[in-house]
């Protein structure tokens, strides 16, 4: 087994590497007339890089002191994002640069203006010079259809080329970490439920997932998504997991604005995959400690319907795992019920226990384009609301980022899920 993952671990190492060769080839070897200092900085980048990269995750996966991790974060994450879309901006290039070459050849093999005739009395313009006799062991002259053999041309369709998917590169990772950093912005969606009484209609839930506390976001994005969820005075919180990426020790401070959080009927918490990477036993004690309330494959009964939750799926690798007969198993039928489980792919045992609503997250509703397909491929539903049978199941994109800080075509958001019911 073990060999099988080293010989995986090397074969992604070459993928990545192959393409990085490529993206330095067009970026800087094309760029560049010859080997000089502009070839060696860039070369330097595009060896730092990834280099940085693999730093990062090693450090990360592996409880490298909190310093160490903080350092290598954001240089690492930073490139991961960025060699992407260098990546996708070089290859979208290359369906450009032909036409940049078709048309550097056709302004270079337009004919010599025709002379003008000069009327009487003025004086003519002098004879250009005659043409050179070509050498006897010159080649045949290239034409318009012979490729570009000029130097200059070459040179210079690289450089707008590459100018351009450098550009595009950097201007999407730039917007797409401040979209990041700024904090989420709310969603509001309304949920009718058949069985919810007429006393519990306009019920409001604050659901938040995939914060992903880090090297990278720490107290004062945690601040952030706090002072949001906040505002919107809900009646409940729901924290559908992923909430850190790392240890209490490190990130217990990060933490620490959750104490602030506030609503009526509570806060309430369930694991996500990243918890069992990060200690998942030692956060559910510090997430109790700060105020919220953990189902791990419990349920409480709320005016007007049940509130359920139930572990994520990796717990199963650590005998921690979700337990829906546990959770669900003996409840009122004739009540509403909302759970709270971090990943769609639940939906399927939501629906055999007669879950009305279900909330997750663990998406990121893609986070970086085109990840979005991949997550379609992985997930039932990637973000927003969806039917299952009489079961409905709600994705958020999450409020924070793993690994690059940065998102892509799947904004972060909390959202404010409204219940309805068909009685009012």
């Amino acid at each position: 087994m073990v060999i099988v993952l080293v010989l995986v671990a090397l074969a992604v190492l070459a993928v990545v590497a192959g393409l990085h060769w490529y993206v330095w080839r067009r970026l800087v070897r094309d760029t560049t007339a010859a080997p000089g200092r502009a070839r060696r900085v860039g070369t330097a980048v595009f060896v730092a890089g990834p280099v940085l990269m693999v730093a990062a995750l090693v450090a990360e996966r592996s409880g490298a002191p909190f310093w160490l991790q903080r350092t290598l974060a954001w240089p690492g994450f930073l490139w991961m994002a960025l060699a992407l879309y260098l990546l996708v901006a070089v290859v979208a290039g290359e369906a450009v640069r032909p036409l940049l070459r078709r048309l550097t050849r056709r302004r270079a093999a337009r004919p010599a203006p025709v002379p003008v005739a000069v009327p009487a009395g003025t004086v003519p313009a002098p004879e250009p010079p005659e043409p050179p006799e070509p050498r006897p062991d010159a080649g045949p002259e290239p034409g318009p259809e012979s490729g570009p053999r000029d130097p200059s041309r070459r040179l210079f369709v690289s450089r707008v080329v590459g100018g351009a998917a450098a550009t595009a590169a950097v201007a999407t990772v730039g917007y797409g970490t401040y979209g990041v950093l700024r904090g989420p912005r709310v969603k509001r969606v309304m949920v009718p439920l058949a069985k919810l009484p007429r006393s519990a209609h306009g019920f409001r839930i604050a659901v938040v997932s995939d914060i992903h506390l880090s090297p990278v976001l720490g107290r004062g994005f945690a601040q952030r998504v706090v002072d949001t969820i906040n505002a919107t005075q809900p009646d409940l919180i729901a924290v559908v997991g992923d909430l850190v990426d790392g240890s209490v020790p490190d990130l217990g401070p990060a933490a620490a604005p959750l104490a602030q959080l506030s609503a009526r009927h509570g806060t309430y918490f369930v694991t996500g995959n990243h918890e069992y990477f990060s200690g998942a036993e030692q956060w559910v004690e510090e997430v109790r400690r700060l105020g919220l309330r953990p189902l791990e494959n419990a349920r409480t009964e709320l005016p007007g319907f049940d509130l359920a939750g139930v572990n994520d799926v990796q717990g199963e690798s650590q005998g921690q795992g979700p337990d829906f007969g546990r959770a669900l198993g003996d409840r009122d039928p004739a009540r509403a019920c909302v759970l709270l489980a971090h990943q769609p792919v639940q939906i399927h045992e939501a629906v055999r226990h007669g879950v009305d609503l279900q909330l997750s997250g663990h998406t990121h509703g893609g986070q970086l384009w085109p990840g979005s397909l991949l997550a379609a491929a992985a997930n039932p539903t990637v973000a927003g609301l969806e039917r299952y049978g009489d079961t409905q199941l709600y994705v958020s994109r999450g409020a924070g980022a793993w690994g690059p800080p940065t998102r892509v075509g799947a904004p972060s958001d909390i959202t404010v899920v409204e219940l309805a019911s068909r009685q009012a």
